[in-house]
């Protein structure tokens, strides 16, 4: 029975166009001053410019992923803003990433140029369709805030947050504004006034192992790891050439096929919902990012219909958290109950799908989802 993959906010293919950009990139050091370093480091320069192409005009840090990416905007920005703003706003929804990066300083706090500074966490309010509550983030966010933090679309759910209205009143008060861009880069409009944004590389069919961190050119923030200094004084190591290359060629893609790509993911997302009337889907309805369906079906043993169904690939949750056994911090955070977390499941699908395989699966889990339950009747 062949393979198919509904696992597409986890990672995505990587497209043949990026790994055949990686296998020519030269191997010389792109730090080294003589002929081949030069070339190398001009190659990774356009691909520099191929990602921010897809952003404000701004600085793009390379990094290994979005996680160091996310650590370098929070943990290198914080020293540099007013000593009296004291409180950072955060999405209860937000990945771990941000959460545990979070939790830390509002352990240990930070230090600030020598001087231990204590630092409060505050989490924002949820509607329960995934949304943030304005209403009471407004009233969060004043003269202490520090910075403001909010996913552009949900890993998980898929809930597309409304970052300009919320980076507006973050500014209104002085605040930074922080979004990760990990689902939403490329695929759907960028607010305009963010400060800085964390990417990966392998959610846009590029190779894992590389992201970056975008930033406004006048904001400051500071390295948060010791060396060479070699990417602009913010992050130390010897950049991989194929790796800047390949995420400069998965940039280029996704504005080379956008329009296709929505058009394709439509298709397959209609096609699907006309399957999934029994199903109850998780988050917003209208307001999401179409490629991605998380939901869930009443007592469904989600462990044994993965089992049933080996040959795809789909997950239970968010595959960052899997194997933790507990249940989805964001399906918590929209008031789902333990036993409603524990009968979701999310399907992700986007460029590489076809479309008549996906809808013959998304068919066989909605068949023996409902074969188990009746089975308990």
């Amino acid at each position: 029975m062949k393979d198919i993959y509904l696992d597409y906010q986890a990672t995505t293919p990587m497209a043949p166009e990026v790994q055949e950009a990686m296998l020519s990139q030269c191997y010389a050091n792109p730090h080294s001053a003589h002929k081949m370093g030069r070339k190398t480091a001009a190659a990774i320069e356009v691909a520099r410019e191929q990602i921010n192409a897809l952003m404000p005009d701004g600085d793009i840090v390379f990094t290994s992923g979005a996680t160091e990416a996310l650590n370098l905007a929070i943990l290198g920005a914080l020293p540099n803003i007013d000593k009296e703003r004291n409180k950072i706003i955060v999405l209860p929804s937000e990945h771990a990433a941000v959460l545990d990066v979070c939790e830390h300083i509002d352990r240990y706090g930070i230090i600030a140029d020598g001087v231990h500074r204590r630092c409060e966490i505050q989490q924002a309010s949820l509607k329960p369709n995934g949304l943030v509550d304005m209403q009471n983030l407004s009233e969060q966010i004043d003269e202490q805030c520090a910075m403001v933090i909010a996913m552009q679309v949900n890993n998980e759910i898929g809930v597309i947050q409304p970052i300009e209205a919320i980076a507006d009143i973050a500014h209104a008060h002085g605040a930074l504004m922080l979004c990760d861009m990990v689902q939403g880069y490329g695929r759907i409009d960028i607010a305009p006034n963010i400060d800085m944004a964390a990417l990966s590389a392998h959610k846009i069919y590029g190779p894992k192992g590389i992201g970056a961190l975008w930033m406004r050119k006048d904001l400051r923030i500071n390295s948060i790891s010791h060396g060479g200094g070699q990417e602009r004084g913010l992050r130390s190591g010897t950049l991989s050439p194929s790796l800047c290359t390949g995420f400069g060629m998965a940039a280029h893609l996704m504005q080379k096929h956008h329009s296709a790509d929505i058009q394709h993911i439509r298709v397959i997302r209609d096609a699907i919902e006309l399957i999934i009337a029994d199903w109850t889907i998780n988050g917003d309805s209208e307001r999401r990012y179409e490629g991605n369906l998380n939901m869930r079906m009443d007592g469904l043993d989600v462990a044994r219909l993965m089992s049933d169904l080996r040959h795809i690939s789909f997950s239970a949750g968010s595959a960052c958290a899997s194997g933790s056994g507990r249940t989805s911090h964001v399906l918590r955070a929209i008031n789902l109950s333990d036993a409603q977390a524990k009968n979701t499941i999310r399907l992700g699908f986007g460029r590489y799908s076809d479309s008549e395989e996906i809808i013959e699966a998304v068919k066989a889990i909605d068949r023996a989802a409902k074969a188990q339950i009746s089975e308990m009747l």
